[in-house]
């Protein structure tokens, strides 16, 4: 099989796995997901992978090594944005610029 061809098995598979994962969702009786405990684990689930994403995508590069660099400081003065209850488009854009100059410099 190709590198091209298994690209598209994978994009495909994932896919699928996603509709089932989406189809399952949709088959949990509500009962369960109205309880306190399932709704809080629920919660903490995606701050906790959300936080995960940011950490990785923020402290290592492509071969996989840890660095600090601009996107530090541009996610620092995003999460002082969100402290200040800054629209998100206006955090996104501080972010943006701010990395940007540093790049530059």
């Amino acid at each position: 099989m190709s590198p091209y061809a298994a690209t598209w098995v994978a994009v495909l598979a994932a896919a699928a796995l996603c509709f089932a994962t989406k189809l399952l969702g949709h088959r949990v009786p509500t009962h369960w997901l109205e309880q306190p405990r399932v709704a809080r684990v629920a919660g903490l689930v995606t701050v906790a992978l959300l936080a995960a994403l940011v950490a990785v995508q923020t402290f290592t590069t492509t071969d996989s090594a840890v660095i600090v660099d601009a996107r530090l400081v541009a996610v620092a003065v995003a999460a002082v944005a969100l402290a200040l209850r800054a629209p998100f488009i206006v955090v996104v854009v501080l972010a943006a610029v701010v990395a940007a100059v540093l790049r530059a410099l």
